[in-house]
Order: C-alpha cells, then sequence, then structure tokens
C-alpha cells in the first residue's frame, strides 16, 4: 500500500512539472528571444540562451519609436484604459446585478437571461456592427469609441455579481429597511462591503482582459494617440519583416505588470479563482 502511494504521487508530481514546464515555456521563450542579436535568434536554439546576452533590444524599444510615438505611451495608453475600464466595469456590473438579484420589476428575469444569452454570440461576430455605430456617431480612434463596448459592464461580471447577492441573507435587507435605510443605502453599506471576495474576482478578471484586449483596439483605432500597448508591439512587424527580438522585448514589458500584480495578490487570486468555480 505504501509503495502504491509512492508512486502514485511520484506520477502526480511528474504530470505537475510536465505541465508547468509546458505552460512556462513560451514565457521563456519570449525572455530568451529578448535577450539575443539577430543574428543571435538565427545562430542560436530557440530554448537556449545567448552568450552573451544583451539589452540592446530593451535600450531600443524605450529608446526609439514605432511610428511616431514610444513605447512608453503606449504602456500609458494601456493602464489608463485598464484603470478605467476596470472602475466602470466594477460600478456599472454592480447596480445592476442588484437591480437583478434584489429589485422586483416587471419582466425582470426574461431581461437577465435575454442579456445573459448574449455570452453565446462570440465577440468576433459583433465587431463589424460595432464599428458601424461607433462610425455613425463619430467614435472613430477616439477614447469612447475604445471604451464603449466594455465600461457598462459585461454578462459574466453581472451574472458572477448577481449570483453573489442572491447568496446573501435577506434578513439583512430587511433589517435595514425597517431602520430606514433606503435601495442605494442598502446597496453600498451592506450590500458592496460583503462582496469584497466577487468584486475582487471581478476586478482581477476584468483587469486581465483589458490588458491584453488586442482585436477591438486594433480596429477601432488607428492613430498613436489611442494604440493600446498590444497594438504598438503588433505594429513592430512591418512590410519588411517582423522585429522579433523588438517583439519580444515588448511582449515582456508588457507581461511585467501582470506578473507583479500575481505575485502581490496571489491569495486574492486564488480565492477568485475558487469563487469563479463556485458560482
Amino acid at each position: 500500500m505504501r509503495s502504491r502511494r509512492i508512486v502514485s504521487r511520484a506520477l502526480l508530481y511528474l504530470v505537475l512539472i510536465v505541465g508547468a514546464v509546458l505552460t512556462l515555456f513560451p514565457y521563456l521563450m519570449v525572455v530568451l528571444t529578448s535577450l539575443k542579436t539577430a543574428p543571435q535568434l538565427n545562430s542560436v536554439s530557440p530554448w537556449l540562451p545567448a552568450v552573451p546576452g544583451t539589452l540592446s533590444n530593451y535600450i531600443r524599444l524605450f529608446n526609439g519609436k514605432i511610428a511616431d510615438i514610444s513605447f512608453l505611451a503606449y504602456l500609458w495608453h494601456t493602464v489608463l484604459f485598464t484603470v478605467i475600464l476596470t472602475a466602470g466595469q466594477l460600478v456599472f456590473t454592480t447596480f445592476a446585478a442588484y437591480a437583478f438579484a434584489r429589485l422586483r420589476f416587471v419582466g425582470r428575469d426574461v431581461l437577465f437571461w435575454a442579456y445573459l444569452a448574449t455570452m453565446m454570440v462570440p465577440n468576433v461576430v459583433t465587431m463589424i456592427p460595432l464599428y458601424l455605430i461607433m462610425r455613425q456617431i463619430g467614435w472613430i480612434d477616439t477614447w469612447f469609441g475604445l471604451m464603449a463596448p466594455y465600461i457598462l459592464g459585461s454578462p459574466y461580471g453581472i451574472f458572477l455579481m448577481r449570483q453573489f447577492f442572491r447568496g446573501l441573507p435577506a434578513d439583512l435587507e430587511d433589517a435595514a429597511r425597517i431602520d430606514g435605510a433606503g435601495t442605494l443605502t442598502i446597496l453600498l453599506r451592506i450590500f458592496v462591503p460583503l462582496s469584497r471576495p466577487a468584486l475582487g474576482t471581478l476586478t482581477i478578471l476584468t483587469t486581465v482582459f483589458a490588458w491584453h484586449n488586442f482585436l477591438w483596439p486594433l480596429i477601432i483605432t488607428s492613430g498613436d494617440n489611442t494604440k493600446l500597448v498590444t497594438v504598438g508591439i503588433a505594429s513592430l512587424q512591418g512590410n519588411l519583416g517582423a522585429d522579433y527580438n523588438l517583439m519580444m522585448a515588448g511582449s515582456f514589458v508588457a507581461l511585467v505588470p501582470l506578473i507583479v500584480i500575481f505575485l502581490l495578490f496571489q491569495r486574492t487570486i486564488v480565492r477568485s479563482i475558487v469563487l469563479t468555480g463556485m458560482k
């Protein structure tokens, strides 16, 4: 029995190690490629480090310009986009989820499930209609057009918060109403403080989505004053070929903020994954 337990545990660790290697290998390739020169990229195996390594790609990335703007400007655009989008998602999603979970009005459930059904439609399908709408109202290549499809909430976020609100005891709300609290007071003073785990989950998911968003920013933006870092990295691929060393340096710089967030909020991220699975 003991030998079987040892063998099963050894197989389990072997599977976990193989999974970890497969997961981390693309990130390792990004780092190794960013530390190579163009000749080393073609002469050294992709999974081997260059000797000696070089930081020239990072120097070119921060000292040079992509089109007519610096890479730091793209990073700043992405930070601004992520912060505003996350704040908008938290505010509007919370209000909508509370209405669907606690307020009573005609057609509430039908409206909720109809809105939730939009999750079945791939985002790619709605890109062209969204672009045509933005063109009609003059929001092409503007911050309003960039944020409009996401800032007012998402079906998944509203579903997550609604399910969490529905799980809170109704006695808390009844007691608050007896004390004279209104709907807004109940939401802000009772439900929101109790919903920190769900709000943490939504914050993490929205931050990662906003930071990695590529297709819609690529379609809606054309000027350098509204481009995000993902589109900026793609701009390094020109008509004469791609500068893979520079692209990998930019990709690694774009990954650093998310790595820092993961290291600082490991427990919150794990808790959010557990909460997402339970809900």
